[in-house]
């Protein structure tokens, strides 16, 4: 029986698989953001007016508003970490050229630090540099592999994508239903859309399911009613 044979079935041997489910998570709460933030402002623009015109331009800025704020805020916040990751690569790419020999060394004091004797730690050390010495450094001693550096751009259009696919949910409730159904439907359809982001969120870092989804929607729900009990205020006292 070879190594692939003897993995267990349904367990995750795929290197990249942490990070995917980073991303899934992130996008997860990216949609999230876009059905409170847009939900929230629509609610109260609706509380204030019944007009749909004000309506579709509150909810159109939030929507595209937030979508760009989303994603220049991801692209600059995985730029510095891609920008760290390749610092740290090239200073490894450097040392491995300068002093090839006290590398070797500490990577072996590395593998011996992790319970190998001392002999199997040269011997795992001489083999992984003769076959690719900067990814074994860079994966004992950073964590890091080469061709897995964060790719800001694609934060940043995942971020605005997911912000988008969220906002669009509250925003068509709102804009597109009578007056009489706008805000209860939009406050149901909100809050079951966050009791399924709210799951899958949790599912996806592991953790129970009940309480992450409660925290959502306790949230949602405050948030819509505080933004809704404003704008009919601003409404019946004539501000707007």
């Amino acid at each position: 029986m070879d190594q692939q044979e003897m993995q267990h079935e349904g367990e995750p041997h795929d290197q990249g698989l942490a990070e995917r489910l980073n991303w899934l998570r992130a996008g997860v709460l990216g949609a999230n953001d876009g059905i409170v933030s847009v939900a929230a402002v629509v609610v109260g623009v609706a509380g204030a007016t019944t007009a749909t015109g004000p309506v579709v331009a509150a909810g159109a800025a939030a929507a595209i508003g937030g979508a760009i704020s989303m994603a220049l805020g991801e692209y600059v916040s995985v730029s510095s970490s891609a920008d760290s990751q390749k610092a740290l690569i090239e200073k490894e790419r450097r040392e491995l050229a300068e002093m090839p020999e006290e590398e070797l060394a500490e990577l072996a004091g590395l593998y011996e630090a992790k319970g190998l004797s001392r002999a199997t730690a040269q011997q795992v050390a001489r083999e992984l540099t003769e076959h690719d010495v900067l990814k074994a450094h860079l994966d004992v001693e950073l964590q890091l592999d080469e061709d897995e550096v964060l790719n800001p751009w694609n934060a940043a259009i995942a971020s605005a994508i997911a912000f988008t696919v969220g906002a669009a949910l509250p925003f068509a409730t709102a804009v597109f239903l009578p007056v009489g159904l706008r805000i209860p439907v939009t406050f149901a359809a909100v809050l079951l859309a966050l009791a399924v982001t709210g799951a899958t969120g949790a599912r996806l870092g592991g953790a129970s399911v009940l309480r992450p989804t409660l925290r959502v929607l306790i949230g949602g729900a405050a948030a819509l009613a505080v933004t809704f009990a404003i704008g009919s205020w601003l409404g019946v006292s004539g501000i707007v």
